[in-house]
């Protein structure tokens, strides 16, 4: 049983927003007693090809928050995405709240800052965000007692937050037919993976997980709410008590067959910066992202 100070009576509102182009589901998190509420991973719009970038999806937001008179408190990511750009800086900018993400994003800032050789300029402190989580901090949203849950595997900054009777899991966890997340990414280790994994089904059985991604395996539909116990029974990478062995097997096998993630290279550059583009190289605000050759 999780040692974590598990809230399973205290039920939230959850309203979810799907971004078909990175398969990204962004949720509104409200306390139904004062209509405080945190938005968790949302994603800003970018056309790559062109090198645009607006605000759509994060307008549908916005304009979901305003109109059922929402407070917007926070702004959660549950790590540094490489397959979406987050809109948080927007979202802050039009109704407020802080932006908070693992405290192990300064590893990931190391790492990356390097890769995208972004200068003594680009801050790897954490400063860019208001908050950094730690193992086990807790939160408010509204009168919802919330906590944070270190899983780090996929990435060095993974983050579980756990709002009441559900729990966000980034990409730690897909739905129970399509299994983990890849951990082959820079800090990512399968081994901490499953044990990240393992301590999300040490929560209670009934508590709501809600995944950040999915992409309708076998031709189903979209889903993306299950729960600890569909997942410690039917996950088809960690169900039916899967040894370390196996599962780290499996996936270090999965992974060296994957590409990496069409919005990679925009992604990492604009989220180990909060969601904010890099600073303008140019008297005209120009801003540019890079493309590192033969790193990734």
């Amino acid at each position: 049983m999780s040692s974590y100070p598990v809230q399973m009576d205290q039920k939230v509102e959850i309203k979810d927003f799907f971004d078909p182009v990175s398969n990204t589901i962004t949720y509104v998190v409200t306390d139904p007693e004062t209509k405080a509420c945190a938005v968790v991973d949302s994603v800003m719009d970018i056309d790559y090809p062109a090198g645009r970038i607006s605000f759509e999806h994060a307008d549908e937001i916005i304009e979901y928050i305003r109109s059922h008179g929402l407070k917007l408190e926070w702004l959660l990511e549950t790590h540094v995405h490489a397959d979406h750009l987050s809109a948080a800086p927007y979202i802050q900018e039009k109704l407020g709240g802080k932006i908070g993400i693992g405290e192990q994003v300064t590893v990931v800032q190391g790492v990356f800052g390097k890769v995208f050789n972004a200068g003594t300029e680009f801050a790897r402190d954490g400063s860019q965000f208001d908050k950094l989580f730690q193992d086990g901090d807790t939160y408010q949203i509204g009168n919802l007692k919330c906590f944070a849950m270190h899983t780090p595997g996929h990435t060095p900054a993974c983050m579980v937050h756990v709002i009441g009777d559900a729990a966000f899991v980034g990409d730690t966890l897909f739905m129970p037919d399509s299994g983990t997340a890849r951990a082959d990414f820079p800090g990512g280790d399968a081994s901490v993976l499953y044990d990240s994994i393992h301590k999300v089904l040490s929560l209670p059985d009934e508590m709501r997980l809600f995944m950040c991604h999915d992409y309708g395996a076998n031709g189903r539909d979209i889903l993306f709410e299950t729960t600890v116990a569909a997942e410690k029974n039917e996950n088809i990478h960690v169900g039916n008590s899967t040894s370390r062995e196996k599962f780290v097997e499996m996936r270090e096998a999965r992974d060296a067959t994957l590409d990496m993630p069409n919005l990679i290279v925009p992604s990492i550059q604009v989220n180990m910066r909060a969601g904010r583009l890099p600073e303008a190289e140019n008297e005209s605000g120009q801003t540019y992202l890079k493309v590192p050759v033969n790193v990734l």
